[in-house]
């Protein structure tokens, strides 16, 4: 049965408008940084921060022990973020572990619970080349994202512009450029209709028929 790890999908494709000060944070980001996370609140009086993983596990903000910081979205906070709310560009992380459903983290940049308070709704990212290796037959989101789907018979259904988490597996979700925007073929990422993924050439081999 092929996996996916569900992660960093929409987020790694589309990027969404960012304020000035988050278009000149992201400058200094690695070419290959995918959004993994928010920090929520401070917890506890010695600097420690409450994280929301936009996934489960939440394995690459475990291992990474350097994560890259932006501003919150203006979208997401209804206005533009206060001039006075800063953040450093990358944080570096003492002690990391899970809490409920999701993680608290400190850093030796974070002394207090001020300081930490001053940390909210900061956006983590973590280069795509610090993630865990994932296992045989197991893919990230981000890395499937992109590529073309070919059927058995050679015919182009079209590109994966995203994924759905089932529960039981992950389905792509394949749009054809000449098909309406909102028309999407949904094909399940199991092995019973996926035949291989080829990373060189970025092509997805599939059991699906084109009238599917």
């Amino acid at each position: 049965m092929r996996k996916c790890r569900p992660r960093f999908g929409a987020l790694s494709s589309r990027p969404s408008p960012q304020p000035e000060a988050a278009v000149d944070a992201a400058s200094s980001l690695p070419a290959d940084a995918l959004e993994v996370g928010r920090i929520i609140e401070a917890w506890g009086l010695k600097g420690w921060v409450r994280v929301q993983p936009y996934s489960l596990p939440p394995l690459a903000l475990l291992k990474s022990r350097s994560w890259h910081l932006l501003p919150p979205e203006a979208a997401a906070r209804g206005s533009a973020p206060s001039a006075r709310t800063t953040f450093p560009s990358t944080l570096e992380i003492a002690e990391i572990r899970e809490h409920g459903e999701g993680l608290v983290a400190r850093s030796a940049s974070i002394p207090d619970r001020t300081a930490a308070e001053a940390m909210r709704g900061a956006r983590i990212l973590i280069a795509r080349a610090d993630f865990p290796q994932p296992a045989d037959d197991e893919f990230y989101w981000a890395d499937l994202i992109g590529l073309d789907v070919v059927n058995r018979e050679g015919s182009t259904l079209g590109r994966v512009v995203g994924l759905l988490d089932t529960g039981p597996h992950s389905v792509l979700r394949v749009q054809d450029d000449s098909a309406p925007a909102e028309q999407e073929r949904l094909i399940p990422f199991v092995s019973a209709y996926v035949d291989r993924v080829d990373f060189k050439k970025r092509v997805i081999l599939v059991d699906w028929g084109s009238d599917y």
